[in-house]
């Protein structure tokens, strides 16, 4: 915890810090939500309540914060903005607070209206930024050969394609252990919020994998990570991550060729394709369908792009 952060969860009640405590729980236990989604909910809502206790000169405690006014949130987000906080950041902040305060007034009874009515601010979503499909192959390929070790490379290999072939999460593909082995023609896959989903397997990652798992050095175990480090610990992300910075440093891609965009790339292309999004979205792990409609707005993007070079009236 930083200084600023101490200095937050001193400043607000007892009784408000406990409150604060017992909703976190909730939405852990009850939400499945992730350890890293728990720490940015506490982090936002002890602010929020922080800001509070200095703005109002007066311990915030619970009936304190029944009565949080429209004027008072609209002081906290200028506030946020003037110190920097950007437009996406501050909304994800306003949706942590509102749903703190859905959960404290259900249980103190009170109406949450001035909190719950206070508007997001606008921002540009970015929008996926999906590989071609010969890039996606040619990072595939390279990582197949720039490891000096051949089990290393072939262990790079397989884990690039596991995400473009399944659409995995490098999460969701490095959680794999040796119980998956051999990758069977589907996976359940839990994903974020503790959701399963069902994702076909094809028999390209399947092949990679068994190179792989022929040429690892540690043994297949159950319960074992499928996906070893060279000490034989669990793969580190961060190791993926540089071996495809390396990897597209020497094919001259964008910085925005990383293992995530692998999994877009996988999204993109069955669109392309004719996939529909539905599917699409079941086999993304969505829970929304506005999340996966950012891929029919990177097809539009790119269709525009080609009519304006290509137009006789461009």
């Amino acid at each position: 915890m930083t200084a600023s952060q101490t200095a937050n969860t001193l400043a607000i009640s007892p009784a408000a810090r406990d409150a604060m405590q017992r909703w976190l729980t909730g939405e852990r236990a009850l939400n499945g939500a992730s350890p890293a989604t728990i720490a940015a909910y506490g982090t936002d809502a002890t602010s929020f309540l922080a800001f509070m206790t200095h703005h109002r000169a007066a311990p915030q405690g619970l009936g304190a914060l029944a009565d949080i006014s429209i004027r008072d949130m609209r002081s906290w987000m200028a506030h946020e903005r003037g110190r920097g906080v950007g437009a996406r950041s501050l909304a994800r902040m306003l949706s942590a607070v509102k749903s703190f305060y859905k959960w404290l007034a259900a249980r103190e009874g009170f109406e949450p209206t001035a909190v719950l009515s206070a508007r997001a601010p606008k921002f540009q979503k970015k929008l996926p930024r999906p590989l071609a499909e010969d890039a996606a192959t040619a990072m595939i390929e390279t990582l197949g050969t720039q490891a000096s070790d051949d089990w290393v490379a072939a262990r790079d290999m397989a884990v690039a394609t596991v995400l473009y072939g399944c659409g995995l999460r490098i999460s969701e593909c490095l959680g794999l252990t040796g119980r998956d082995h051999p990758l069977p023609e589907v996976l359940r896959i839990t994903g974020k919020g503790g959701k399963e989903r069902i994702v076909p397997v094809l028999p390209a990652a399947r092949r990679a994998v068994d190179a792989y798992v022929r040429l690892c050095p540690y043994p297949v175990e159950p319960d074992s990570p499928l996906f070893r480090g060279v000490r034989g610990g669990a793969l580190n992300p961060r190791i993926i991550q540089t071996a495809m910075a390396r990897a597209r440093a020497g094919l001259g891609l964008p910085a925005t060729a990383t293992p995530h965009a692998m999994r877009h790339s996988f999204a993109t292309h069955l669109l392309n394709a004719g996939g529909d999004l539905r599917a699409i979205q079941e086999l993304l792990g969505h829970s929304s369908l506005s999340t996966t409609q950012a891929y029919t707005a990177v097809d539009t993007a790119r269709l525009m792009e080609v009519y304006d070079k290509a137009h006789p009236k461009a």
